[in-house]
Formats: C-alpha cells, sequence, structure tokens
C-alpha cells in the first residue's frame, strides 16, 4: 500500500460517536487482513458442517435423555445447572430449537487452523458489522466483494435469524454490557435499511408483543441478574415469542467437543454428522477431554495421554503440558478469555492448583481439557496516529466467522456474513481482543 494514512485516518473518523465496545481500543490496519482464495472458500463451507454437528449434538442429549444414548452424555452436560434450567431446555417447545448465530473462534496454525470452541452467544457482530461496512467503503480498497460478507452480509445475516418479526427487542444483560454500543450502532444501521422495528432493550424487559422476536444476548449463567429473563423464556415456551439463541444450556458448553472425540459416540458421530464432515471437524477441533475426576478401574488408562487418574496431570513436565484446561460453560468465568489455563506457561505449582480446581468443581463446574496447537507467525501492521507511520506487528490471528442461520427445519442454512481477524501481538498466548491486538475484517 503505497500511502496507507488516508485509509487509517478514514477508518478512525467514521468510528460511532459512542464507539462500538465501552472503554475498548485497539489498534488499526488501513487494510482488511487476506485470507487465501482456498481458506477462504473452507470458510464459506464451514457453517454447514457446524449447523449440522450443532443438530447432531442436539439429537445426542435428546437421546441420552431418553435411554438411547448413553446416560452420562446428558449427566455431563446438566451437571451444575439449575432444575428448572434442565427442564426449560427439554421443554417441547424448544428441545428442537438450535442457537441462530454460530461462531467459531479460529487459530491459524502452520498445519491449517484449529477450533478451539463454538460461541452461540457471541460478542462482535455489531464491531464485524461496522468493520465491513467501513473497509469496503474505503478509496483505493479492491471491490467491497473482497470484504468477506461485502459490505452488508453481517447486517443482512443478523436480520435474517428473526424470520418475519416485525419487531426483533435485543436484551442485553448488565454482564454484556461492554457490547452495548456495537448493538446500538448494528439496531441503527438495520432500522435505517428495512421495514423490521429493533429495539434495544434492558435487562428488566419483559413485554414483546405477541409474534415478537428477541435477541438474548446474556448468557444462561446470568439469568439471575437478568429480572426479565424468565418471563421471556415463559412467552417462548407458549411460543408467544420466537426467541434466539433459545434458552439451553447444552449450546453454551465447551465439552461438546469431548463428546466428538469420544470413542464411545463414534458410530453416533459417523452416522449424524457423514464421513466427510466427521472427518473436516476431527481435522480442525484438538483433541478434547472432559475432566471427570470418577475412578478409572485398574486396567483403564485416559486416551492419548495415558494417564490412569487425572492428578497424574499435575506431574507432567513443562514440554508435556501443551495443553489448555478451561472451564466448559454456565460460569462467569467461561468467557472473555477468563477461566483458561495454559499449561506450558504455568509453574508446576500454579498447574497443580488449577488442574486440583477442576476436578474440586466437576459436579458444579466442568473443566474440559484441550490439545494446544500454536497459532503460527502472521505479518500484519498497524498505522500508528502518533508517530503518523506504518507499524509492521507480527502477530497471531483468531478467525471469527459468523454464521446465521436463516429458514426453519431442515430447511435451515447457515450463511456467512463476514470474519473478524484479531491479530495480538507475538509474545500473547492467549489471543482475544484487547488495546494491543489489530481487529480487521477479513478479505479475499
Amino acid at each position: 500500500m503505497s500511502n496507507p494514512e488516508p485509509n487509517a485516518h478514514a477508518i478512525r473518523a467514521a468510528l460511532p460517536p459512542g464507539g462500538l465496545f465501552t472503554d475498548q481500543h485497539w489498534r488499526i490496519s488501513p487494510a482488511p487482513f487476506a485470507l487465501g482464495p482456498e481458506l477462504a472458500k473452507e470458510l464459506d463451507s464451514l457453517g454447514r458442517v457446524l449447523l449440522q454437528f450443532y443438530r447432531a449434538v442436539n439429537l445426542l442429549y435428546r437421546r441420552s435423555v431418553e435411554g438411547k444414548q448413553p446416560e452420562w452424555v446428558a449427566r455431563w452436560l446438566d451437571q451444575g445447572k439449575p432444575a428448572w434450567l434442565v427442564e426449560l431446555q427439554r421443554h417441547p417447545a424448544l428441545k428442537n430449537e438450535l442457537p441462530r448465530v454460530i461462531r467459531p473462534d479460529i487459530l491459524l496454525t502452520e498445519n491449517g487452523f484449529a477450533i478451539t470452541e463454538l460461541d452461540s452467544v457471541p460478542g462482535g457482530i455489531g464491531l464485524t458489522s461496522w468493520l465491513n461496512r467501513t473497509y469496503a467503503a474505503l478509496n483505493g480498497q479492491p471491490p467491497a466483494g473482497n470484504v468477506i460478507g461485502g459490505a452488508d452480509g453481517m447486517l443482512k445475516g443478523f436480520a435474517s435469524i428473526f424470520g418475519n418479526a416485525q419487531q426483533v427487542h435485543i436484551v442485553v444483560s448488565e454482564e454484556s454490557g461492554s457490547y452495548r454500543p456495537e448493538m446500538e450502532w448494528l439496531a441503527s444501521q438495520l432500522n435505517a435499511a428495512g421495514q423490521t422495528a429493533f429495539n434495544l432493550q434492558p435487562s428488566t424487559f419483559n413485554s414483546p408483543a405477541p409474534g415478537d422476536a428477541v435477541y438474548r444476548f446474556f448468557e444462561l449463567f446470568d439469568v439471575a441478574n437478568v429480572p426479565g429473563a424468565q418471563r421471556l423464556f415463559e412467552l417462548a415456551t407458549e411460543k408467544q415469542i420466537r426467541l434466539t439463541p433459545p434458552p439451553r444450556p447444552v449450546f453454551e458448553e465447551k465439552l461438546v467437543f469431548a463428546l466428538l472425540w469420544n470413542r464411545h459416540l463414534r458410530d453416533f458421530w459417523r452416522q449424524e454428522l457423514g464421513e466427510s464432515f466427521l472427518s473436516r471437524l476431527q481435522k480442525a477441533v484438538p483433541y478434547t477431554w472432559v475432566v471427570d475426576p470418577t475412578p478409572l478401574p485398574p486396567h483403564a488408562a485416559i486416551p492419548e495421554l495415558d494417564l490412569t487418574d487425572w492428578r497424574q496431570l499435575m506431574a507432567l513436565s513443562q514440554r508435556e503440558r501443551e495443553l489448555i484446561l478451561k472451564v466448559s460453560g454456565y460460569s462467569e468465568e467461561a468467557w472473555g478469555a477468563r477461566g483458561v489455563y495454559f499449561g506450558s506457561d504455568l509453574s508446576t505449582a500454579e498447574w497443580s492448583v488449577a488442574v486440583e480446581k477442576a476436578l474440586r468443581e466437576f459436579d458444579r463446574t466442568p473443566y474440559v481439557l484441550q490439545r494446544y496447537h500454536k497459532p503460527r507467525l502472521v505479518e500484519s501492521s498497524y498505522f500508528d496516529f502518533e508517530r503518523k507511520q506504518l507499524v509492521p506487528m507480527p502477530g497471531r490471528v483468531r478467525l471469527c466467522p459468523y454464521y446465521f442461520v436463516g429458514g426453519e427445519g431442515d430447511a435451515a442454512r447457515a450463511n456467512l456474513g463476514g470474519v473478524l481477524a484479531t491479530i495480538c501481538p507475538a509474545d500473547k498466548k492467549i489471543i482475544h481482543g484487547m488495546k494491543d491486538a489489530i481487529l480487521a475484517p477479513c478479505a479475499v
């Protein structure tokens, strides 16, 4: 890029007056993050695979409840949840409801990419929409079509998940309050563009009209702090409103990836996903275990690790600890890079404390262990407004594609609206939004 300064200033000037995140800043790249055509094509088709995976997870859970699959599947997924929430997610009106937004966290590695988790209540929808629109409009940039999703793919995708509802209420909790500005921007753009009215609502909101849609922008662990939630759930079970994502904690658990790797379930996955989709997922998803302290028989060992007791994890050397330990879900520590322990980054004492915590809290909050696939270095750069120059920043990248599920039942389709790249300095082990990171849309 011959002169990046005009683009950098245009991007900064386009920021909404209230910003997009509360007290959140990032480094601005004057160009989108470029993906090769093969990777872009793979991401475009990945939504189909992930939607089918969610369908299969749902079927597995239901069959486990019915006694047609192992009982421990439902037991693990329900672990630590209050009885009313377990009953709610099994309600006939909700038992086939799937999340309408699917966002994987994808790390680019030396051997391709690794999907570390799935988020069904993701932040960044408004941000990525703003980035796509802003970068697509830059002078001297390739046509808008080269930004994945184009200028309006995120907006159209989000609007598509509410069917023909005339009013959509976006309920934001206090816990998710830092994301409120991006949702305000998103709602304002949608209101300017279409027939549906989008309203941002506080956590006390509980009075949508029949036929309205509600977007639940709060995690289920936080329901006690969302006064209007229970009434919204009642209206959803009565089919008075369309509520998405559905109040089904099974889709907020990271341990669904451990189920994907469990050998007892291999025939089920092969049947429900098909060989092609199963192969794609197992190639991309790092091996994942549920840290269940139940004693093993004396002749048994934990697969892939060759341990006979989870406490033996503590004795692994730092080199052997290329592992991530993290809370599975239904916890205030299960999002925003909290509750994540990187084995080779911790001392033996710190790692032992984390393992002990995971074993102690299993009944209340299961943890998962996942192989760490080191992100590869990528070349990137940001514009330094004080020095008025482009600064190279080799970094490691996380891609977040946003898939929006439109349509009903078997006819539902997951469409890619856009891809957010978060590029952190090379010395950061866990990649997430931070002031030192570059946030940019992806382009082909």
